[in-house]
């Protein structure tokens, strides 16, 4: 299928298709069984730029923008969905530092991100704060010129591997949601260490961590644009990394159906290969129309998000001013509903596939040491994560509620 790429994107994806191949499976099962996170191919993917695919020329990156991040995490996951992680993860925690950072924390922070130098992660959740991200308890009290933290993250990924995180904190509980600010902390920073390493069905080979703040102070300076705007950062954020979740669950299904294919066009039964067996070719074909109408879905959604908000970019990068202020400024409509969308369709689609492709491999499909059941474990976190698809649909349901309402005011 032609998707009116450019010519970077369609670089990007050969490269990150060589890369997944070349340095990415020789070691996924191994990263998978020993849940060992992989700094050799952290480096390669650093020596390829792919770091930096979607962040400003300006800031080191290489000047794409959504569709370029998809592209690649597309092409890593359909190797290794765990693996991936490393770069879906990094710009997850990235992404609100791009929106809601100044100018000199844009200059401060997004270089290393770019590079590879360092990795980033996104710190929301909490024992009591998954679905419902205004009951987090973890506390900034601000000190003067420092803000003091205190409190414990869960089910972070990219935990312990990664150099600067976003953490989200309230610092006015009175205020409920209009309470939270977004906070960036760096590795190091006294007070701030890592609890319990998490054991997962899938995505082994990215560590997921408990992160503990205990009077850890961090500069005023690193608040990410206001308090109490928090919740808008987390929000808008989820709204432009949702595409990344969809990507990431097109790899690990059309990797899937990679491995199932391979098996089945070989495999006979019956005296003919498996693959010709009618019950088997159509969920060959279910499987391949499922994982096309999902890429055409999340390529679609990640295309307009990017053009619509490349006038905000632009001008917050001409003028040093903050993205979110200039998509304000601008109008910019928030892509909440068609983000979901992708997630709740793509990674849908990514279980039932990956279910079936086991399925078809039968006995050996169930087996650690073929790559599908792996497919199968590492789909069903993009479910969960970012998230939960029945989340999703409450978002996606009040919009288009909302929509048609608006849509009747107009007629009356």
């Amino acid at each position: 299928m032609d998707y009116g790429l450019n010519e970077q994107q369609n670089e990007i994806i050969a490269l990150a298709a060589q890369l997944a191949q070349e340095k990415i499976k020789p070691v996924r099962e191994h990263c998978d069984q020993a849940e060992e996170f992989p700094w050799s191919v952290v480096e390669e993917i650093r020596k390829a730029d792919l770091f930096g695919v979607y962040l400003p020329e300006k800031y080191g990156g290489m000047g794409g923008g959504a569709v370029d991040l998809c592209l690649a995490v597309e092409q890593l996951s359909r190797v290794c969905g765990g693996i991936a992680l490393c770069l879906a993860g990094s710009a997850l925690g990235t992404m609100p530092i791009l929106l809601f950072g100044s100018e000199a924390q844009r200059r401060q922070w997004l270089p290393d991100l770019a590079s590879g130098k360092k990795l980033a992660a996104f710190a929301l959740t909490e024992a009591e704060a998954g679905s419902d991200a205004t009951a987090i308890k973890t506390s900034a009290k601000l000190d003067g010129d420092h803000y003091i933290l205190n409190g414990t993250k869960s089910f972070i990924t990219g935990g312990e591997v990664s150099q600067i995180y976003t953490i989200f904190a309230t610092t006015n509980p009175a205020r409920g949601a209009r309470g939270i600010g977004a906070f960036v902390v760096e590795k190091g920073t006294p007070g701030f260490t890592f609890g319990k390493k998490e054991t997962k069905m899938g995505i082994r080979a990215n560590p997921t961590y408990e992160l503990h703040f205990k009077d850890c102070r961090i500069p005023k300076a690193n608040l990410l644009y206001k308090e109490g705007y928090g919740l808008f950062v987390a929000q808008n954020t989820l709204d432009m990394s949702r595409t990344g979740v969809g990507a990431q669950a097109i790899g690990i299904a059309q990797g899937a159906l990679d491995e199932a294919l391979a098996y089945v066009r070989v495999r006979k039964q019956f005296g003919q290969p498996v693959a010709s067996l009618p019950v088997i070719s159509h969920m060959i074909a279910d499987c391949a129309s499922a994982i096309e109408s999902s890429r055409a879905l999340i390529y679609s959604t990640a295309k307009a998000m990017a053009a619509a908000m490349a006038p905000a970019f632009e001008a917050a990068f001409d003028k040093g001013t903050v993205v979110f202020d200039e998509m304000h400024a601008l109008k910019i409509r928030r892509y909440t509903k068609e983000s979901a969308m992708c997630k709740v369709v793509a990674s849908d689609m990514a279980m039932k596939v990956t279910t079936d492709c086991v399925q078809m491999c039968g006995g050996v499909g169930y087996m650690r040491d073929f790559p599908v059941e792996k497919f199968m474990r590492d789909a069903k976190i993009t479910q969960i994560y970012e998230g939960t698809n029945q989340i999703q649909r409450n978002e996606i349901a009040a919009m288009v509620i909302k929509e048609a309402a608006s849509k009747d005011r107009v007629k009356g």
